[in-house]
């Protein structure tokens, strides 16, 4: 009965690595094919939409970006032990230059699952180069502007970056600790 129960803890460990780590490709490391950004166009494209539609006055914040990294669909789900992962595509100066993922593993009281979508707007080329070094964590709970009317109006830059999510479907409440980690993988012309 105690291996029964220690199974039932540990099976939500074990899910939520699984579903942080194999959603969708991963850009790992090494150069990312012009076809492998290719697939993400049409889905960047639809979710740039989506959140200038929630929010026209985010159009500020394309336009004074450096770059950005803009994920169309991150997948999160959990149940006190959680995760989420998603891919994107990143811009410097209005060109595609990398693909990228989001990785989040969170601990605590959670429970459910959802769908968002995330931009990162980095003001310079520093922000943009510590993101591409893979240098680049932060908890999103805490960093993140919610795209709805008007928001991006108030928002301003934390240390040199401003992070947007959109959600798209699912209900999830938690109260969590965790950070996301992104990786980046250039792309060849």
């Amino acid at each position: 009965m105690r291996i029964l129960s220690r199974l039932g803890l540990m099976l939500p460990c074990v899910g939520a690595l699984v579903f942080a780590g194999c959603v969708g490709w991963q850009p790992g490391s090494g150069v990312a094919s012009q076809r492998q950004a290719d697939t993400m166009t049409a889905q960047v494209n639809a979710a740039i939409a989506r959140f200038k539609q929630r929010d026209p006055s985010l159009q500020r914040f394309f336009d004074e970006a450096y770059g950005y990294a803009i994920y169309p669909s991150v997948g999160k789900g959990g149940f006190w032990i959680g995760g989420a992962h998603g891919d994107g595509a990143v811009y410097e100066k209005g060109r595609l230059v990398g693909v990228t993922s989001i990785t989040q593993i969170t601990i605590g009281p959670q429970i459910g699952g959802q769908a968002y979508s995330e931009v990162i707007f980095f003001r310079d080329g520093n922000a943009l180069a510590t993101f591409e070094a893979g240098n680049f964590t932060f908890s999103a709970q805490v960093s993140a502007v919610a795209a709805t009317a008007g928001a991006a109006k108030n928002a301003a830059w934390n240390n040199g970056v401003a992070v947007f999510t959109a959600a798209e479907g699912g209900l999830m409440a938690e109260a969590t600790i965790g950070g996301q980690k992104f990786t980046f993988t250039p792309i060849t012309h």
